[in-house]
């Protein structure tokens, strides 16, 4: 079948009907924790919250985070306004390199998007197995201003090995490039504990919307010790948003309280769907990476197109086409729904495979 409709996420995104399976959505369909609700019942602040963020909730943040105080935080709409803002204020800086943000591919399909919405150019590292390959990431950074780190990744599921972490902590440093370290899967990781890129121009990126199951509620977060460039997020954040759901504020901050019990049983119900959708793509004779992070998978798929528009019409099932996120030979799939969805999706998929 000749593809001729034209395929965005926005053909897929909020099809909630009878029947549909959708491998296509980033969003946990696990529920926050407990202590979350909690606050609905008594609360009734409604007025107009600190810029910066809610004071308690950095303070609470500042204990994850070495060398920190509250001051070192903002508290944003999401990690895209976080990344959002961070690029606009690195683009308005004198700084080493050219308005250049070097990023790998795959990426996470608004990273070239909002770069360039800042006025930078992005630039692009292209990964080995999914990977970074540190040789070619050290000739393209030189001329960069920033550099984009995903790890866990979306859309492969991968995890950078300690080794290159560091390695991109020596170059950077040396150089004086900014590290916008987007880190919003960084407690699903099943081979090993994160590893936190640090020195004096990153920036770390994370979110509530993975970790506790909190996306619709859009609080995010940024952290440095780059104090300037902290003051000038601020600044923009003014002109900008203004301050950030404050009822969400306080629903992050009694999810931090909970313990750490929710976040180890997550972790393992992400394990079992992970091995399920893996296993069961590679038995179907699909090429892909085990991820060891995160909930996706993206295998090589023959004429990804047809492929995703056909599943969608015959079957009712809904996956992402690689080529939004810079792999035009995949094709990306959330695990992000149920033991029983995803086997009954993989059923469909192999049926669909059978038929081609």
């Amino acid at each position: 079948m000749k593809t001729t409709t034209k395929l965005s996420p926005a053909l897929f995104i909020g099809d909630e009907r009878e029947g549909v399976i959708s491998f296509g959505s980033g969003q946990p369909d696990l529920p926050p924790p407990p202590e979350a609700y909690r606050v609905l019942p008594d609360y009734r602040a409604f007025k107009y919250g600190l810029i910066q963020g809610m004071e308690r909730l950095r303070q609470a943040l500042a204990l994850q985070y070495p060398d920190s105080t509250a001051d070192s935080f903002v508290v944003t709409n999401g990690a895209s306004e976080a990344l959002d803002l961070v690029l606009r204020t690195v683009a308005r800086k004198d700084g080493p390199g050219s308005k250049k943000v070097l990023m790998t591919r795959p990426y996470y399909y608004s990273y070239p998007h909002m770069a360039e919405f800042s006025g930078m150019k992005p630039v692009f590292t292209d990964t080995v197995e999914g990977l970074i390959d540190i040789d070619d990431f050290e000739t393209k950074v030189a001329d960069c201003r920033a550099v984009i780190i995903n790890s866990p990744s979306n859309p492969t599921g991968r995890v950078e090995s300690i080794a290159t972490l560091k390695r991109i902590e020596e170059i950077t440093m040396d150089l004086g490039t900014y590290v916008l370290s987007d880190e919003v899967y960084k407690d699903l990781i099943y081979e090993r504990e994160n590893y936190l890129i640090q020195g004096p121009h990153v920036v770390t990126i994370n979110s509530f919307s993975k970790t506790y199951a909190m996306c619709g509620f859009r609080v995010g977060y940024l952290w440095s010790l780059d104090e300037e460039l902290v003051a000038d997020v601020i600044a923009m954040k003014t002109h900008c948003s203004m301050n950030t759901n404050i009822l969400g504020q306080e629903m992050a901050l009694a999810a931090i309280g909970a313990p750490e019990s929710f976040i180890d049983d997550q972790l393992e119900i992400w394990r079992q769907r992970r091995d399920l959708a893996y296993h069961g793509l590679a038995d179907l004779g699909f090429d892909l990476w085990k991820p060891e992070g995160a909930f996706y998978v993206l295998p090589k798929v023959e004429r990804p197109r047809d492929f995703v528009l056909d599943l969608y019409e015959r079957h009712k099932v809904i996956t992402y086409l690689g080529e939004w996120f810079g792999a035009p030979n995949r094709v990306r799939l959330s695990y992000a729904l149920d033991v029983d969805k995803i086997e009954e999706g993989l059923d469909r998929i192999g049926r669909y495979m059978r038929e081609r």
